[in-house]
């Protein structure tokens, strides 16, 4: 297993997944808390942190399911965020019996319309290339990160995305992601693991769009938080934990 992973606590297994832009750092507030009742696995996703660059193709589905093997995890609860939701959510879809609870925060969608606006803002951190301060300060320039920068957490979010354009600028030029088709938006309906979806009231549009997609499977449990924007392991970790606890517990 060449990704590089941390394993805190006894029990029942979590695994979680980080968002883009950051690495296991972001669940540096989660995980002593869930470590108390439950195994928790975080790593670092290809190209992140400390797991090696990728190659032309990435699949970071089949990188989960790789480690869980190499652990040899049968089933596990599943915790992602941002694109690690957008993760955890393929997984579910293509291995539902790997998966005992799948817990969603703030979730990209594979396959979903992002608006023109979406766009835009990633578009504006590519035309800084390759200044990286200059990118971060970009980045930061959006409802994503408007609580979070005015956090006690803004030095570490700021420390893991400068390491994250750090690392990106040196990616392969005809790097590309892998999905499973037909990708997730199309056949959300087929998700089985009882789930539950947590999201800040702050977040940006496009998100708060995603979870209404969701909203139409009636197996899934929605949490909205208030005060929160995108960043929710960092800024609320103790709301999270109260809910991921409780509905683990069930």
């Amino acid at each position: 297993m060449d990704l590089h992973y941390e394993i805190t606590g006894n029990g029942h297994p979590v695994v979680l997944i980080h968002s883009g832009g950051t690495d296991l750092r972001l669940w540096t507030c989660l995980v002593p808390l869930l470590s108390k009742n439950y195994k928790v696995i975080a790593f670092d996703g290809r190209g992140a942190g400390k797991s090696p660059s990728p190659l032309k193709h990435v699949n970071y589905v089949e990188d989960v399911r790789a480690l869980m093997d190499y652990l040899e995890l049968n089933q596990a609860t599943i915790i992602g965020h941002s694109m690690g939701g957008q993760i955890a959510t393929d997984f579910a879809l293509t291995y539902p019996e790997r998966v005992s609870k799948l817990v969603l925060i703030a979730p990209s969608l594979t396959g979903f319309p992002y608006s023109k606006e979406f766009e835009q803002y990633h578009s504006k951190v590519s035309e800084v290339v390759p200044d990286i301060d200059k990118m971060v300060e970009v980045a930061l320039h959006s409802p994503t990160y408007q609580v979070v920068i005015d956090s006690p957490h803004k030095d570490l979010i700021v420390q893991m995305l400068t390491h994250h354009f750090g690392r990106m600028l040196n990616w392969p030029a005809d790097f590309c992601m892998t999905w499973p088709q037909p990708k997730a938006y199309e056949k959300l309906g087929e998700l089985n693991p009882e789930t539950l979806f947590m999201i800040g009231k702050k977040d940006l549009a496009d998100n708060l769009r995603v979870a209404d997609c969701f909203r139409k499977i009636s197996t899934v449990h929605f949490v909205e938080i208030e005060d929160a924007d995108h960043l929710l392991p960092l800024t609320h970790s103790k709301d999270l934990y109260q809910e991921i606890n409780a509905f683990m517990e069930v």
